[in-house]
């Protein structure tokens, strides 16, 4: 019975891989946006983690998860002669090669941390249920790199410890690797095994040469990371100029982490956010379990009696002292804590996680934000199926969704003589948003070559689709392509229109729209 439940998940977790659902736009800019450009001269832009003058993002850890098959693809399309891959096929091999670490490396570490033969096998198949493990590690995200760096660190951890006599060298470069690849990816990281990696000290005084060889390797992964940024950031610069004027990602990371005036760009939560509210968005009914055990004082929770959840509760502490707190950054405890409890003993508890998972997969992994990606792969055959004589070039402006990729555009075809200018709107004012189009139509004389990307559920848009001589500018909206499953759950909005309209409209009015805009003009 495991073993087909699990092959079934399996498949879930295949379905789910390949649905272009769009979890947040780091997923893009923060990985294939990079590199694209760069490998396949792919539109792209950089955010300003890439181009501030002290960058915070690593490329040591992007390089083999993104670049490397990425190149490895381009290769390939060079040797047969064809040119560069379609940017749906680098799209989907991407979220191909996500869903393999998840299942191979994810799995196997599930599988040697719980020590119980009679609980791992009901374990594996709890954590290959959760729509965390569908949807959020299927994805490009650098917190679902983390998710297996944390978990292997702790099945190292774990071996050399039951070990004591028999470590070998090879188990301290490895752990070394994965501390530094771990910290480069993310500065959240530590958080989960510095209280974990205690364990180790007294293995360490035992054997001093152990701790030499970790922290030599570690000074050794650590050189190579700093190398590869500082190479990457200033690629004229000398051997002599890196080694004199480093670029060191994870420590700008801090420093600007560390400025609470930074983090309310992007956004401040309350302290408990992630105790109260975060967790519980990940795990569901499993968060219900845990927090309705610990009512069982004086007694310690069986749940809290092991190293992974002491993984995961610490870090969630740790994390919890800076104010900008988002459900991803707690992806990591996610396999750690479902391998710490059991749901076998409630029917009902289980119909609930089967439910709650199925809703929450589908929400997330099939339609949140789940346009943007067919729509911009489709722009390109959008824009010159609309417009027969196109321009040289054409402005297409989103609005009310996530940043686009740029990269999915591809490059222009030979025979197409449109190049598509993306405008990324995000959540203006409805006003100011007309007024940009406005000043970016032609005039009458001149063919369409504006186009607006919005959700359907956009009701501001209505009159200039349906009676747009009656507005002003008088703008016209001509519908060209519906995405449907699409949904914007940035566009609730409870306080003025209340909870049964706002979902009717989001809901019932699902879905991503590409108009042409285009000037009413007298006869």
């Amino acid at each position: 019975m495991w073993r087909r439940t699990y092959l079934l998940l399996l498949l879930i977790r295949v379905y789910f891989a390949l649905s272009p659902s769009y979890l947040h736009p780091d997923e893009n800019f923060q990985g294939p946006e990079v590199f694209a450009g760069r490998i396949f001269s792919y539109p792209s832009s950089l955010t300003w983690e890439f181009t501030s003058d002290h960058p915070i993002r690593s490329i040591f850890p992007l390089w083999p998860t993104y670049e490397l098959p990425m190149s490895l693809l381009q290769w390939f399309y060079t040797e047969i002669g064809t040119g560069k891959p379609p940017p749906q096929l680098v799209y989907y091999a991407l979220r191909a090669g996500m869903f393999l670490l998840s299942f191979v490396l994810e799995d196997w570490a599930i599988y040697e941390l719980v020590p119980s033969p009679r609980h791992r096998r009901a374990t594996v198949v709890l954590v290959a249920s959760s729509y965390v493990t569908w949807t959020y590690q299927t994805h490009t995200f650098s917190n679902s790199l983390e998710t297996l760096l944390v978990a292997w660190g702790l099945v190292l951890i774990r071996r050399i410890v039951e070990n004591k006599q028999h470590s070998s060298i090879f188990s301290y470069a490895v752990l070394s690797f994965i501390s530094v690849v771990g910290v480069f990816n993310r500065i959240t990281f530590p958080a989960f095994l510095l209280f974990p990696g205690l364990q180790l000290l007294p293995h360490f005084r035992r054997k001093p040469s152990s701790l030499a060889a970790f922290l030599a390797f570690g000074l050794l992964f650590t050189s190579i990371a700093i190398i590869t940024d500082t190479a990457f950031y200033r690629p004229t610069a000398s051997f002599l100029d890196i080694i004199r004027s480093p670029i060191v990602t994870p420590l700008n990371n801090l420093l600007y982490n560390t400025d609470s005036s930074n983090l309310a760009v992007h956004g401040l939560h309350p302290r408990h956010q992630h105790f109260v509210a975060n967790l519980f968005q990940l795990l569901g009914p499993a968060y219900i379990v845990m927090i309705t055990s610990l009512f069982t004082w004086p007694l310690v929770p069986s749940w809290m009696r092991n190293v992974r959840a002491l993984s995961a509760l610490s870090a969630t502490a740790l994390l919890s002292l800076f104010p900008h707190q988002e459900p991803r950054f707690l992806l990591p405890c996610v396999p750690l804590l479902l391998s710490c409890i059991r749901l076998r003993r409630s029917r009902l508890l289980l119909a609930v996680w089967v439910v709650f998972n199925a809703a929450m997969g589908f929400l997330m992994g099939v339609y949140h934000q789940g346009g943007i990606v067919p729509t911009q792969l489709a722009m390109r055959s959008i824009v010159e199926n609309t417009i027969a004589a196109p321009p040289s070039g054409v402005d297409v402006f989103w609005w009310k969704t996530y940043s686009p990729p740029l990269w999915l555009l591809g490059n222009k075809p030979s025979n197409a003589s449109a190049d598509i200018t993306t405008h990324d709107l995000m959540g203006i004012p409805g006003l100011e948003m007309i007024t940009r189009l406005n000043s970016a139509v032609p005039t009458c004389s001149k063919p369409t070559s504006v186009f607006l990307v919005a959700p359907a559920s956009a009701t501001f848009l209505d009159p200039y689709a349906i009676s747009p001589a009656l507005r002003s500018p008088n703008l016209e909206l001509l519908p060209l392509w519906l995405y449907r499953k699409h949904l914007n759950l940035d566009d609730l909005d409870f306080g003025d229109d209340g909870i049964v309209t706002t979902l009717q409209r989001v809901i019932g009015r699902r879905g991503l729209r590409v108009w042409a805009v285009r000037r009413v003009c007298s006869r």
